[in-house]
């Protein structure tokens, strides 16, 4: 055997190519750097006993919203990192990695200099460092100087501290680039400040709105004085701190109860106002009243509806299993019963769809053997003999991962990166009328929600999008969808988006929610999770100018998806359970330090798919009902306590 073993290494050594050689990628060049927003051509080629042969190769970037890679092999860097790339020829694979740094800095905007700054006042610096690729850095370090520190100075934040009249030079630095200004400090007639307040006792979450007005010696009114709000505050609660938030336009919110004292400064002038704040007081009891158990495979999205018979169904999509859809009778929420299925070629049914008169479902399909996911539409006038009437898959790449279903049209989700609208007035011969895709780097999307005529998408890192699709707001229509306002948030992890008209202050709001897995997302059987994220409130009153102006989040949960009623918001909160919030009036700051959240509840079911691992997907009502999908468990239904009547005397007997 040693002698063998002798002769074969022999061979290897006088005959290596012979006996070894392979195929192998080459990727030129070989070590890849790019700048955010650069593109650069990968040449990438198979060789085989030293010969290049013409054998074509796909290149896959790992993170795609980070670095993308087209047909022509050229990359596209998004954001900074390092990002594996996966070559992939006919019996051959390589990975290798590009690194994405922030391109050099560019240039310093500095704006909204007022052409005086009256002594003895602070304004703060608005500035943007932008870098080469033309996007504004808000990552740099940021270096401030002021030459004449008498005169004017200015922190480490770019805070400008005025003290004598005179003019003073400041300088902001990034990198190597500079960008000075000069400011003109004049004398301060300033002597009184005055403050008026609509309300001086409100509750946690109600919103204040202030007015403050600078006056010189004769009462005249400085139009242009820098005014500036603060404010301090005693919790009714010892052990805890009082806490709030002020903007500088004079708006207030607390978050506890206590007395609060709101301040209106300008320079050594300044005028004040207490307010007493009760709680909000606006919790009640929620019960479980029944469930239907899926406890095989696990449940994806659902959808409750009103039948032509007059009772009540639901439909539940299945996730990464065989393409199961099952329909339930939940006339009774108390005992839910299925009553019939539909099976698919997919391994998931990811969403589920009713038409407005309850007699079409739409459900998608992902991971089909054909690799032809898309839609599937099915008649359910009977829901206990549901029947199929046709499928879509044109252009339906990479699976439908959400639809929307609104009127004669469906909205589905292609290739994770832009959406169709599917006409189905004939649903046995859907065709597509027209689609709606950003033209980004990275660009992507995850669900898409259709209420009067505008299509809310959430895209990820490009955040919540507004398209007209029959509204008439932009000209829009199903068959010329027009994007005509957007709104991204720093984390780029925009999920989901539902539109909110607030009846108590006719203001118009989306909020948006995030999906981040911070370890991951364990599917197997057994497994257990926990999400991250929580909703955005941004403010769409002004479609020029939207505003972030609120929070909702749950420790150590993420959210889902949701549903409003009125001024009530029902959220899925994955394993933080089902949240229930109170919406009324004005929205600002952290809703759930406020004690907006009505109630809670959180499903457990000892022989799930997982045991005792609540993970809820959706929430909505239905009839007085919670319905809410849990991925471990199936469908549920909860009953919220009545509100009770303001000012109603306790009955004792």
């Amino acid at each position: 055997m040693k002698k063998l073993k002798k002769a074969l290494y022999i061979l290897a050594l006088l005959f290596p190519v012979a006996l070894f050689a392979q195929k192998e990628i080459v990727i030129e060049p070989a070590n890849i750097t790019m700048e955010v927003g650069q593109k650069k051509q990968i040449n990438a080629y198979v060789m085989e006993n030293g010969k290049k042969l013409k054998d074509p190769i796909n290149l896959l970037s790992r993170a795609r919203r980070s670095l993308t890679i087209d047909s022509t092999m050229m990359a596209h860097a998004i954001q900074p990192g390092t990002y594996d790339i996966v070559a992939v020829a006919d019996g051959v694979r390589k990975t290798f990695q590009i690194k994405v740094n922030y391109p050099a800095i560019a240039s310093i905007k500095i704006d909204d200099i007022p052409q005086k700054i009256y002594a003895g006042t602070s304004i703060a610096l608005k500035y943007n460092v932008i870098d080469k690729s033309g996007a504004t850095r808000d990552n740099v370090d940021v270096k401030f100087t002021s030459m004449y520190g008498n005169i004017a100075e200015v922190d480490d934040y770019g805070m400008v501290n005025t003290m004598i009249p005179g003019k003073a030079t400041i300088t902001v630095k990034a990198e190597n680039i500079t960008n000075t200004i000069t400011v003109n400090v004049v004398a301060n007639p300033i002597v009184k400040v005055q403050l008026e307040a609509e309300m001086t006792s409100a509750r946690t979450g109600d919103v204040f709105h202030f007015k403050a007005k600078a006056l010189d010696k004769n009462g005249k009114i400085i139009e242009d004085a820098p005014i500036f709000y603060s404010f301090s505050g005693v919790s009714d609660n010892t052990s805890q701190s009082a806490s709030g938030l002020i903007k500088n336009d004079g708006r207030f919110v607390a978050d506890e109860a206590g007395k609060y004292t709101i301040t209106a400064s300008c320079g050594v002038a300044s005028a004040s106002k207490t307010l007493k704040i009760t709680a909000r007081e606006v919790t009640r009891k929620i019960e479980m009243v029944g469930q239907g158990s899926v406890n095989d495979k696990h449940t994806s999205d659902f959808w409750v509806w009103e039948g032509i018979d007059g009772r009540d169904y639901a439909v539940t999509g299945t996730w990464g299993a065989d393409g199961t859809a099952y329909f339930w009778d939940v006339t009774d929420p108390g005992s839910m019963i299925k009553i019939d299925s539909v099976q698919v070629d997919a391994r998931t049914v990811n969403d589920v769809k009713i038409s407005e008169d309850g007699k079409i479902c739409v459900i998608s399909r992902e991971g089909a053997s054909d690799r032809k996911n898309g839609l599937v539409i099915i008649d359910v006038s009977n829901p206990r003999d549901v029947e199929i009437i046709s499928r879509f898959d044109e252009n339906m790449t990479g699976g439908v991962h959400n639809v929307f279903l609104s009127g004669d049209y469906l909205y589905a989700l292609s290739g994770g990166q832009k959406y169709y609208i599917i006409d189905i007035k004939d649903p046995k011969n859907p065709r597509a009328v027209s689609k709606f895709e950003l033209d980004t780097p990275g660009h992507s999307i995850h669900d898409v929600w259709v209420e009067d005529g505008i299509a809310y998408s959430s895209n990820w890192g490009d955040g919540i999008q507004l398209v007209d699709v029959g509204n008439g707001i932009a000209g829009g229509s199903p068959e010329n969808p027009k994007q005509f306002a957007s709104y991204a948030y720093p984390n780029k992890a925009n999920h989901a988006s539902f539109p909110f008209r607030s009846p108590s202050t006719g203001k118009f709001y989306v909020i948006g929610g995030d999906e981040i897995f911070p370890y991951g997302l364990n599917t197997e059987k057994g497994g257990v999770n926990m999400a991250a994220g929580y909703l955005h409130v941004v403010d769409f009153t002004d479609l020029e100018n939207p505003q972030e102006v609120a929070r909702f989040e749950v420790p150590y949960a993420g959210s889902h998806n949701y549903w409003i009623e009125g001024e009530t918001l029902y959220v899925a909160f994955y394993n933080g359970g089902v949240r229930v919030v109170d919406l009324s009036g004005e929205l600002m700051g952290d809703l759930r330090k406020q004690g907006r959240e009505i109630a809670w509840i959180l499903p457990n079911d000892p022989n799930g798919y997982t045991p005792n691992a609540p993970f809820t997907w959706g929430a909505q009502l239905h009839k007085g009902h919670v319905f809410f999908s849990d991925f471990n468990s199936g469908l549920w239904s909860a009953k919220l306590e009545p509100e009770k009547p303001k000012n109603t005397p306790i009955q004792v007997k």
